[in-house]
């Protein structure tokens, strides 16, 4: 059973933007997805909203994002966001078993 958590980033002046780049380029973007579990974790810009980034982030499991969460990376991650000003809005889809 895997999951899907949807990171909209949202700030102004391109700051989303130079987040993701800033992720990307200092390796971080890296280093999740060579995290046990991660199975995607792709930036992605709405076409109707140039001040936000979507993040497309899957994981196998909850215990694998649980893992991830209580990484030192989390750290990284929030001291970039507080660096260019951004809101963060969450949406998480759980795939169902039959």
């Amino acid at each position: 059973m895997s999951l899907v958590v949807n990171i909209y980033y949202t700030g102004r002046d391109g700051n989303a933007v130079k987040f993701a780049k800033e992720m990307m380029s200092s390796g971080l973007v890296d280093r999740i997805r060579a995290e046990e579990g991660n199975l995607r974790y792709e930036y992605f810009l709405p076409m109707d909203d140039a001040e936000t980034v979507l993040l497309i982030d899957e994981w196998e499991s909850d215990e694998a994002l649980d893992l991830h969460h209580k990484s030192p990376m989390m750290q990284e991650i929030a001291t970039l966001r507080e660096k260019y000003h951004l809101k963060m809005r969450v949406r998480k889809f759980q795939e169902r078993t039959k």
